[in-house]
């Protein structure tokens, strides 16, 4: 899967979260959604997007539950 559409999903989940008002439950709820329903390479190759982008084109809840995650790049 291209990197882009792993932007464009990871931003769309972050999208749906960003209703929660407690911005740490937010933040979860973007994680375990990754960890639930993405495969190992799809978080890594997101991660490591996100390692080498930082702050580009992720929507706030995303960067964060990305980067939070403990996933190895």
């Amino acid at each position: 899967m291209s990197t882009e559409n792993l932007i464009k999903m990871a931003n769309q989940i972050a999208q749906y979260f960003s209703s929660e008002p407690d911005r740490g439950l937010a933040v979860l709820g973007v994680r375990n959604h990754l960890q639930m329903f993405w495969t190992p390479g799809m978080r890594k190759e997101l991660l490591a997007w996100q390692t080498t982008h930082p702050g580009a084109d992720l929507h706030p809840l995303a960067q964060e539950a990305v980067s939070g995650a403990g996933w190895e790049a």
